[in-house]
């Protein structure tokens, strides 16, 4: 992979040009000098031309990182607050999950799908004033592979990445990757300056966002206002993450005025607020999908497709959908509406206990008497209706089993179970299903050759198609129960406005968060 620092360093002009710019230097001076008698001492020039911010905004949360590093570490709290606002990333993620430009300006895919070439956007610096151009996209896209960091297969087989000038990044690719654009809008899509030296980001972050940030471990992260911007500067001078204890604490704080929202807010906090004077409650799309997923290893009894697609029968999963107070409506397949690929698949087991009994009545009693079905204290209420359904024919028995969240890890882990109840949360994680040896344990050859193909896909159309195929096999071959897609909230006070309600558990961009005139 090549690296090459461009020349930030301009030559020296001839004296023709030289005895120009002193007269038109000397000009601008004064001119300079005569703003700054005026304006009086409120700093630099750039200073005086960025927009006052106005205030503090407080945020509670529930979680708060214990590092700033989103590299090596798995806390989707540290990736929600840090991108798009200590972070830019070369491609962002706009409010319906669709890829815009960002870092990279724009972008060439060749038609082999083996070529990408990015355009860097000009003019951008650091928080630490160090200008950005392509060789520290190239140099951050080289330490993701060599130092290993989270996600890096996302950036599938690289062959090169070179930048043959200060303002373009090319990638080559050994086979095709559709999803390497959704890859580089993440955290691996982060471009650190690789002139920064020795940083410990834990406890420093040097972004080209709109905030810096500091963390005070374990109670509170702020944003600041990066005055090296190169985009419109927030509206506030600070936005305050503040963890509560507790659900309780966070809405005892929200009503008592000492915070200005809670983002995202559980469902809970936000039916608390429902009707409550001086505060909004918004609803927002997600990628997030609750699911009753089967256990399809050869021990367990949902190893059986008969048995899996009576199951699918016998749950009714649009009743179930309109009773969850965090539902945005039903589902059916692996692929959320926000996600590339999603085809409505919510008929393909239309609700009929009559058909499940049928078909589980070609097994014998001893075969199908009980199921397992384990949860965590989350999905006890939603678990009880799921036990409550399936006894709606004689056999299988439930068996539900509400167990501490380090007891259901290893349970799921040693694949002692056969139902639970779980969410999965990110864009184009379908793909699990195709890997006998992931938690599902489902091993279906035409789905991997289907999901095989997808990932050979050389444009997003085609990605896309073959995701449909890929997702009705699933579907149609009941690898589990898609029950119904999920909406964040938002619960804000009055005096905010400005910020983003939609894939909030995942990023928010709040350059735009203000307070309103009192």
């Amino acid at each position: 992979m090549q690296h090459r620092k461009a020349n930030r360093h301009s030559n020296a002009h001839g004296l023709r040009n030289w005895g120009i710019f002193l007269g038109v230097a000397c000009a601008l001076a004064a001119a300079v000098c005569a703003g700054l008698f005026f304006m009086g001492n409120r700093g630099s020039i750039d200073d005086l031309m960025l927009p006052e911010p106005g205030g503090t905004v407080k945020v509670g949360v529930t979680d708060l990182p214990q590092s700033l590093d989103v590299r090596s570490q798995s806390s989707p709290a540290a990736e929600r607050i840090l991108l798009d606002n200590v972070y830019e990333t070369l491609i962002r993620v706009d409010q319906k999950n669709q890829l815009q430009p960002s870092l990279a300006t724009s972008w060439k895919i060749s038609s082999d799908g083996l070529t990408y070439t990015l355009s860097i956007v000009d003019k951008v610096r650091f928080s630490n004033n160090h200008p950005l151009d392509a060789s520290d996209v190239v140099w951050s896209l080289q330490q993701a592979v060599s130092q290993d960091h989270a996600d890096v297969d996302q950036l599938g087989e690289l062959k090169s990445i070179t930048n043959p000038n200060a303002s373009t990044v090319v990638i080559t690719l050994a086979k095709p990757n559709p999803t390497l654009l959704r890859a580089l809008s993440g955290r691996l899509g982060i471009v650190y300056d690789s002139e920064a030296g020795d940083v410990d980001y834990s406890k420093q972050a040097v972004g080209s966002g709109p905030f810096t940030a500091y963390l005070d471990t374990g109670r509170r992260l702020t944003l600041t206002d990066n005055r090296e911007y190169h985009g419109d500067h927030p509206q506030v001078n600070n936005i305050m993450f503040v963890k509560e204890a507790d659900e309780a604490t966070l809405i005892k704080q929200l009503k008592a005025g000492d915070l200005d929202m809670a983002m995202p807010a559980s469902t809970s906090v936000a039916q608390e607020f429902a009707a409550a004077s001086g505060f909004k409650v918004s609803e927002g799309t997600t990628t997030s999908k609750v699911l009753l997923a089967f256990n399809n290893g050869t021990d367990s009894l949902m190893s059986d497709e008969q048995i899996r697609k009576a199951m699918r029968h016998l749950i009714d999963a649009s009743a179930i959908a309109s009773s969850q107070p965090d539902s945005a409506g039903p589902l059916g397949g692996p692929i959320s509406p926000l996600e590339s690929g999603y085809e409505d698949r919510t008929g393909d087991f239309p609700h009929n206990v009559g058909t499940a009994r049928t078909m589980l009545g070609f097994f014998s009693p001893e075969f199908i008497q009980t199921v397992n079905l384990v949860v965590t204290e989350r999905y006890r209420t939603l678990g009880e209706n799921i036990a409550q359904q399936i006894s709606q024919v004689p056999l299988p028995k439930v068996n539900l089993e509400v167990v501490s969240d380090e007891d259901y890890a290893k349970r799921i882990q040693d694949g002692a179970w056969e139902l639970t109840l779980m969410s999965m949360d990110d864009t184009d994680d379908a793909g699990t299903f195709a890997n006998p040896d992931s938690m599902f344990h489902y091993d279906h050859a035409e789905a991997e050759q289907a999901y095989a193909s997808a990932r050979e896909a050389t444009n997003d159309q085609e990605y896309a198609e073959r995701m449909k195929a890929y997702a009705k096999i699933l579907s149609e071959d009941a690898a589990s129960d898609w029950l119904y897609t999920r909406k964040c909230f938002t619960v804000a006070s009055d005096t905010v406005s400005g910020y983003p309600t939609s894939l909030i558990e995942t990023r928010m961009p709040l350059v735009s968060l203000k307070k309103n005139q009192q």
